[in-house]
């Protein structure tokens, strides 16, 4: 092989290697992207999970607060229907 041939080759080389870790530089910051939008996610997961805990919550308390009431309400226009008709 002659000189040139050998820089020819050498140069291409540089430029694959070039190349190549400007690509794992691209890639190690999408890895931290795609990490930091995992994060967020779980993060949004967590309080969407807790939002619904108290949403069932709160059902569970105006159940057992409105049942009743509503109960006694139809008690007495029950009462009332049959006491003056």
């Amino acid at each position: 092989m002659s000189q040139e041939a050998e820089e020819r080759i050498l140069s291409a080389l540089l430029e694959i290697r070039d190349g190549q870790r400007e690509i794992i530089s691209h890639l190690t910051a999408q890895r931290a992207l795609a990490e930091d939008q995992l994060q967020r996610s779980r993060a949004s997961v967590q309080e969407s999970i807790g939002l619904q805990r108290e949403a069932l919550r709160r059902q569970k308390t105006i159940t057992l607060v409105a049942v009743p009431g509503i109960l006694a309400c139809i008690g007495a226009i029950a009462y009332l229907v049959l006491r003056y008709f």
